[in-house]
């Protein structure tokens, strides 16, 4: 029989499919399109926002009760010059399967799209969207992927967006069957704030909760946890579960670990201090102070420099400024006085190690030790109160097999922590130890960690962070320089450079809720308490680049006590406890008529 022309079937299929269309409709019937056929579900969590942000990870986002389009509340979200202010959530997809992602928005340049679906990744979005304007996009998972990422985000500085009723649609997933409990939970490093756990991974877990003394504290993606703000001295139970989209294991057995004492503490520290840098061994243009001379203001002052003999000798030598240099310097004796009237004063008075041009490098034992002996004798010639470390250049860098920050190799972190361990025990819970490194060596470990899983990275990159973490519970004070740096990501995966208080919120939220090392999920640099940190900024546009102005400082202040003037940058957490404010230099403020001190005691008064 010969085939039919291609016409007449054409014209039948029409029919037919006419007839089916008035056969349905007579019937009450529609027709359902592919997207809405009866295997497929929304698998949009929260898509309408009424749950808050519960499903969703905003990087400045908030729910709205107006305007809305349905329901009680929306998501609003703010851009900023450094963020597009985006929303995502990750959902549990079938591979070769197609999906179809709508939701509604208003604002000027507002996107919508799903990103990771192994195939081509897609966005629908509007330049101006005066009223809710329905945005969808259609997309087909590849062959292995089982989950998707769907988003939402405006455009950077174009003022606030909204959205709602955003919804995913296509075939659901069986969820199975939950997973079974973690075994081999165990507690590793312990401090007195924190405790790392780790267990072994769990077949079909996606996620992990952490319990403490059977309350959930944490969710993680990795098969460890460093759970942290807990009290000195104290036993905790501990207890994790695995998760996957079928619901929660039961819990594992318990471990109990116990908190040590601490010896940092406040070292009688007032609640909020301040911190300068006196130039006690040079002059520049900023003038000699004498130490009599700096106002009663500052709190803890960090006379400026031992120096080695050499770079790797570890023999560190306090030279006071020559009098051919410093006109105006005072007498060793007259010296001694003022660091015992300000003790006497409630003042803490510390020798600081290194600055830009005395690089220490204690690459052996040999050097360890003089470190401790040459250190030792100026803390007792001087009676001062402890030590500051200010380590810059290549005086810390990293092996490149060196690659956990918990447990370092190299022999020139090493032996800095153990001779930093030898002075503490020596001089006993008093001892004042501080350290001021730039953002290079410490934040900057978020993204790259020494030379890096493939080598050709700065090995420098985050080098403080084992000697930070190993010295926790001794440490007195962190204040890392927020100046003279480059671009730095924070946790929100934006970077943040000098020249305003988002710089220092950002920088300062990361040592405050800790960060990951190097992205690593699964080795996460634990965060400091508060009382633990203050803020590195210059005193004057002299004294460094990143220079910010009293109202600037303000609202770092502001934001990171209070949560109020945050600018575009979502903080982790409230501080109120933050200890202060760091400055290079006292003779730099002095310079540019006390306008740094006078910040800080007019905010913390």
């Amino acid at each position: 029989m010969p085939p039919l022309p291609e016409a007449l079937v054409d014209r039948t299929r029409s029919v037919l499919a006419a007839l089916t269309a008035t056969l349905l409709a007579a019937s009450g019937i529609t027709a359902l399109s592919s997207a809405a056929r009866a295997a497929d579900a929304d698998l949009a969590r929260n898509g309408g926002f009424e749950a808050g942000l519960d499903g969703w990870t905003c990087s400045a986002g908030v729910t709205v009760a107006s305007p809305v389009r349905s329901g009680s509340s929306a998501l609003q979200a703010t851009p900023a010059g450094s963020d597009n202010a985006r929303c995502a959530q990750t959902v549990t997809v079938k591979p070769d399967s197609q999906y179809t992602l709508s939701g509604y928005v208003r604002g000027s340049y507002v996107y919508l799209g799903a990103s990771g679906t192994g195939t081509t990744d897609v966005s629908a979005w509007t330049q101006s969207a005066p009223a809710w304007q329905q945005l969808t996009t259609t997309f087909r998972t590849g062959p292995s992927t089982t989950r998707v990422t769907i988003y939402t985000h405006g455009w950077y500085g174009t003022g606030a967006y909204y959205a709602d009723d955003i919804s995913l649609t296509g075939p659901g997933v069986d969820a199975g069957q939950p997973p079974a409990a973690p075994t081999g939970l165990k507690a590793g490093t312990v401090t007195s704030s924190s405790v790392d756990l780790s267990w072994s991974a769990v077949a079909g877990a996606t996620r992990y909760a952490v319990y403490r003394d059977g309350a959930k504290v944490q969710t993680v993606s990795g098969t460890s946890a460093t759970v942290t703000g807990l009290a000195p001295s104290t036993a905790y139970a501990f207890q994790a579960t695995a998760l996957n989209d079928a619901g929660e294991s039961a819990k594992s057995a318990t471990v109990t670990a116990t908190t040590s004492a601490g010896s940092g503490g406040s070292a009688d520290l007032p609640a909020h201090a301040l911190v300068g840098y006196l130039h006690a061994s040079f002059a520049n243009g900023s003038g000699y102070t004498r130490l009599a001379d700096v106002p009663d203001s500052w709190d803890v002052i960090d006379l400026a420099f031992g120096e080695p003999t050499s770079v790797t000798s570890g023999d560190i030598r306090f030279n006071r400024c020559p009098v051919t240099e410093c006109a105006n310097v005072e007498s060793d004796a007259d010296f001694k006085a003022a660091i015992r009237a300000k003790q006497a004063a409630g003042k803490k008075v510390l020798i600081s190690i290194g600055g830009q041009n005395g690089q220490v490098q204690l690459a052996t034992t040999a050097a360890r030790d003089t470190f401790v002996s040459s250190v030792s004798k100026i803390i007792d010639q001087y009676g001062l109160d402890g030590l500051d470390i200010d380590f810059e250049g290549h005086s810390l860098s990293l092996n490149a097999d060196d690659t956990d920050f918990k447990n370092p190799k190299t022999p020139v972190i090493v032996n800095l922590i153990s001779a930093l361990k030898t002075l503490k025990a020596k001089y006993g819970s008093k001892f004042v130890l501080t350290m001021a490194p730039e953002t290079f060596f410490v934040q900057l470990g978020y993204q790259y960690y020494g030379t890096g899983k493939w080598g050709g990275q700065d090995p420098r990159a985050g080098a403080y962070l084992p000697v930070i973490h190993a010295m926790r519970d001794d440490l007195t004070l962190l204040h890392v320089q927020d100046y003279n740096s480059g671009p730095i990501m924070g946790l929100d995966n934006q970077y943040h450079s000098m020249g305003g208080a988002d710089f220092h919120i950002a920088m300062t939220d990361m040592l405050l809720t800790g960060f990951p090392v190097a992205g690593d999920a699964n080795n996460v640099f634990p965060p400091l308490r508060p009382d633990q940190v203050a803020i590195g900024m210059p005193a004057s546009t002299n004294a460094g680049n990143g220079y910010v102005s009293p109202s600037e400082v303000t609202k770092t202040l502001d934001c990171l006590t209070k949560k109020t003037n945050c600018g575009s940058y979502a903080t982790h957490g409230i501080w109120p406890a933050l200890r202060g404010l760091m400055t290079w230099s006292v003779n730099w403020d002095r310079y540019g008529g006390w306008e740094f001190q006078r910040t800080f005691d007019g905010y913390f008064g």
